[in-house]
């Protein structure tokens, strides 16, 4: 990349169009010149670097998909020769070979610099003492938690996910103010300070969590439970360096995103066209920096809204809202397309004035023809279950209303859902294997 560009880096950027269109005209250059991919895929689309002449030339360039990732295996986009790649990271995909991304020197230092914003714009800094318990090794996280927490000046740290009583301790004996973490893994720990009677010994302040949605009931709980007196949502992912993305302010009025290093747009996730403004639709994101594995309109397949006007906090940076789910996690029941964000928000507002928790998990089944569908949730620790039908009565109601489906609704006792300190599992669809054909 040009030492013009580079030399930018640091600069307190007001008006980010001039430095996003230099962004994104390197960007395809740097693509076309050194990535076969991209090369081929401009080709067909019949795009030239020297197209892309201003911002709104961006919707001419052709999309990227997983799949594309996928199929490059090992090195997908590869821009840079095999020698300036300093480090390689992984996603933490279930099915399939991984979606392995490569880092130059210049993207670490770029992944390390916008990330020690997110812990800056919490409030983090020198004296913070930081226990961070993301998963370290192939996966983005902890690397990345662990050396933007070092370029901010404060103490890592590196616990690790998993192992509960060293959190415990190290919650006691090491006195962090700042836990890291997924929203999954703040939840149990939470619930465990609170049953072991912890709270008072422990000065947890913030939370910093990401890779999941988090209901307005469970931030609710976490922050009840744990003591703590604010919940950052910090987004990303491997395919846009890792962790680090963007995060919310300490007013939590949405995501502040870093525009210097993105271009985010808002698709409709069926037709692919731009949503209008302030309209839910699939996040789709071009860098402007990354050298060995650059992103060119990057189909997220997370759902979010971008937030028109200036946030209150000051902060010149954009912000879209908190993800309220993936596209590929749609549930198709009887015809109508459900989201799980949609159940866990109904739910969030039943559990203002009912004693329900965060926790819920969907079953999907098969029988005699027919698909049904099964929501539990759980209710509030100590609270009995003498109102138990009557709330679901309620959510049973709301959803029939709000989604056009009629599902069956159970109340369970507190801690009856399985617990993760990874992801939280909430879709069990069990229709394909039950289903008989006539």
């Amino acid at each position: 990349m040009s030492n013009e560009y580079n030399n930018n880096k640091e600069k307190k950027i007001t008006d980010f169009a001039d430095l996003q269109l230099r962004g994104l005209q390197w960007t395809v250059k740097h693509a076309c010149r050194n990535s076969s991919f991209y090369a081929a895929k401009f080709k067909d689309a019949g795009i030239t670097p020297e197209d892309i002449k201003s911002l709104d030339d961006l919707v001419r360039l052709p999309f990227t998909t997983a799949d594309d990732l996928k199929s490059g295996y090992p090195f997908p986009l590869l821009s840079v020769p095999h020698h300036q790649v300093v480090r390689i990271h992984a996603s933490s995909g279930t099915t399939g070979k991984r979606k392995i991304m490569a880092y130059t020197s210049q993207d670490v230092e770029d992944w390390t610099s916008f990330f020690s914003r997110c812990y800056e714009m919490a409030g983090v800094g020198p004296g913070s003492r930081v226990q961070i318990a993301v998963g370290y090794g192939l996966w983005t996280a902890g690397a990345g938690f662990q050396a933007a927490c070092e370029r901010a000046g404060a103490m890592a740290v590196p616990v690790g996910p998993g192992n509960i009583d060293m959190q415990c301790q190290f919650l006691q004996d090491l006195q962090p103010d700042v836990l890291c973490c997924t929203a999954s893994m703040a939840l149990l720990l939470s619930e465990e300070i609170k049953r072991r009677g912890i709270r008072n010994k422990i000065n947890l302040k913030t939370i910093i969590q990401g890779s999941e949605r988090c209901s307005e009931a469970m931030r609710h709980a976490i922050l009840d439970y744990s003591g703590a007196e604010h919940l950052y949502d910090i987004t990303g992912m491997t395919e846009m360096y890792g962790p680090g993305t963007g995060i919310d302010c300490h007013l939590h009025n949405g995501i502040h995103y870093w525009a210097d290093f993105f271009i985010f747009e808002i698709v409709d996730p069926e037709t692919l066209e731009p949503v209008p403004e302030g309209e839910t639709g699939e996040l789709v994101v071009t860098t402007l920096r990354k050298e060995a594995s650059p992103l060119i309109r990057y189909r997220t397949r997370d759902l979010t809204r971008m937030i028109p006007g200036e946030c209150e906090c000051g902060s010149p940076y954009p912000r879209h809202d908190r993800i309220l789910g993936r596209s590929d996690d749609m549930i198709i029941f009887r015809g109508v397309n459900i989201y799980p964000g949609q159940i866990d928000e109904i739910l969030s507002e039943v559990a203002v004035d009912y004693p329900i928790s965060s926790e819920f998990d969907i079953t999907l089944n098969h029988a005699e023809g027919r698909d049904t569908m099964l929501i539990r949730i759980e209710r509030e620790p100590d609270a009995d279950s003498s109102q138990d039908q009557e709330v679901e009565l309620m959510i049973r109601d709301l959803i029939k209303t709000r989604l056009l489906v009629s599902p069956e609704i159970t109340i369970t006792d507190y801690g009856a859902l399985p617990r993760s300190e990874r992801k939280s599992r909430r879709i069990y669809d069990r229709r394909q294997e039950q289903y008989q054909p006539a």
